[in-house]
């Protein structure tokens, strides 16, 4: 497996760099993060991936639902921010690496999965440093050791691409054992009521469950969501696999934190869709 071995990426400045603070960390943000669970069982998330200190503590409100649930295949799909291809990039073999550890890849389910669609390749090249993926892991591992993960990463998030995975995702999975998580943030650097009244939008769609609505906004305004074809290739594959429920968990921007800076934002968002 070393030779597969994705090591961390932002470890040590995007989150904490030793397993006992990123634990601390995280279990920090679940153990903040209350409310009702949504009905049903859970098929997918919706989760973001800034600086933990920053967007932690909305990613916690979807994590939660994960303590005390077995160990499972968790297909991970997310944004490219640095590589440009087409396509949707497959980490098939092997491991990512983060202070708690190795979550290793669900190779079976990631051979299937590249042979349901010709955009959907293995291809280790983006996954380098990208940290949209790796944001999920820490509350991953921490709420479900031995989880199997499948990397996925988009490159343009054009609807021929979103709609491919989406249908591939729906094939491949249905019967199976597994979670759904689609990486993004929302809107970024506006003022915090600017960000507010854009991302409201958003967040209407992705309630309403209406991943058509919220593609058609994407095309017509790339700043809605840096992962929002992730976000629809997710809802509608959870569809597909039963969920008809959409349960938004938390919004909030970067502003909210002590740290934050209100004059220019990021939205985050996790909401959840359940059978």
């Amino acid at each position: 497996m070393a030779e597969a071995l994705r090591r961390a990426a932002v470890a040590g400045s995007w989150y904490p760099g030793t397993a006992g603070a990123l634990r601390r960390e995280v279990e920090g943000h679940l153990s903040a993060a209350d409310g009702p669970a949504p009905p049903g069982a859970l098929v997918g998330l919706i989760s973001p991936h800034a600086g933990i200190m920053y967007s932690g503590p909305v990613a916690a409100f979807g994590y939660r639902l994960l303590r005390g649930r077995p160990a499972t295949t968790v297909v991970l799909v997310g944004p490219s921010h640095r590589a440009l291809f087409d396509g949707v990039a497959v980490y098939g073999k092997g491991a990512f690496e983060t202070p708690l550890g190795e979550a290793a890849v669900d190779e079976e389910l990631a051979r299937a999965l590249t042979s349901a669609h010709p955009k959907i390749r293995h291809d280790t090249g983006p996954h380098a440093f990208e940290h949209s993926l790796e944001m999920q892991l820490p509350f991953l591992q921490h709420v479900m050791p031995g989880l199997r993960i499948v990397p996925m990463l988009l490159g343009t998030q054009a609807r021929s691409e979103v709609d491919a995975l989406a249908g591939a995702l729906a094939q491949v999975l249905a019967g199976r054992d597994a979670l759904l998580v689609a990486s993004s943030d929302l809107s970024h650097y506006h003022s915090s009521r600017e960000a507010a009244v854009l991302d409201a939008k958003v967040v209407a769609e992705v309630e309403a469950f209406d991943d058509a609505a919220l593609m058609a906004r994407l095309e017509s305004y790339h700043g809605h969501a840096c992962g929002g074809g992730a976000m629809v290739a997710v809802m509608a594959a959870s569809r597909a696999l039963g969920a008809r429920e959409a349960t938004v968990l938390r919004y909030a921007d970067s502003g909210d934190v002590p740290e934050g800076d209100k004059s220019r934002v990021v939205g985050y968002l996790s909401a959840a869709f359940t059978r």
